[in-house]
């Protein structure tokens, strides 16, 4: 099973979305809480994945996910074992987004997203993956690259790219995860891993997410 942790300030938004991942078999919400109690929660329950909202008064979605990613289980070192976080919002051009992809979330969601949706991305944040919802307008893709990863030497990084890591970083923008990179190209699990942290390291230290936006505006996921 699938265990998720939800963390949203509005109680009817944790009620929807534990009964939509419940009526999946593979999934499991273990875990409900408001910002306030979201790290408790988290350190607590142990999720694979966390959809956490962005804008919450008091303890926001950023503040959660800083907190998470200083303090573990015991206060002190960083915690290795971290769920994969997606960024809830009810806005497609959130300025807390560069933020949220900066301190390590592996994707966001809009609120509205369909329910299926919803499924799909807890899957695939799961097996390692990355998700952007499919209506992130380019003000955001332009804004967001032009202050992180789209640096010009961030994109001329690219270039240095072997043809398979490019040919990696093309699957992993279309969310895929490295068992389905292994999978479609025919290469060992690890083999992929090894891959997608080589190119990574080459792009300037960028996550996921960073790396899957970055390819999008090089052009790598044209035509696929």
């Amino acid at each position: 099973m699938i265990r998720v942790a939800v963390v949203d300030d509005e109680e009817l938004i944790r009620s929807s979305v534990r009964l939509i991942l419940n009526s999946a078999p593979d999934i499991e919400v273990v875990a409900e809480a408001a910002g306030g109690g979201a790290v408790d929660s988290v350190l607590a329950t142990r999720p694979d994945v966390l959809l956490l909202d962005i804008r919450m008064p008091g303890t926001d979605g950023l503040a959660v996910l800083r907190e998470l990613r200083r303090e573990g289980p015991d206060g002190s070192a960083a915690d290795p074992d971290l769920p994969a976080v997606c960024m809830l919002t009810t806005f497609d051009a959130d300025e807390y987004l560069t933020a949220a992809l900066r301190l390590g979330a592996s994707g966001y969601l809009l609120k509205d997203a369909e329910p299926t949706r919803l499924i799909e991305t807890v899957r695939v944040l799961a097996a390692g993956g990355s998700t952007l919802d499919p209506s992130i307008t380019p003000t955001v893709i332009g804004g967001y690259l032009h202050r992180t990863a789209g640096s010009p030497e961030a994109r001329d990084a690219i270039d240095t790219l072997t043809p398979r890591e490019r040919e990696v970083l093309a699957l992993l923008a279309h969310g895929r995860s490295n068992s389905a990179i292994a999978e479609q190209l025919g290469l060992a699990h690890g083999t992929v891993k090894d891959h997608v942290s080589t190119l990574l390291a080459k792009l300037g230290g960028v996550n996921r997410v960073q790396a899957a936006v970055l390819a999008d505006r090089a052009g790598l996921t044209d035509g696929s």
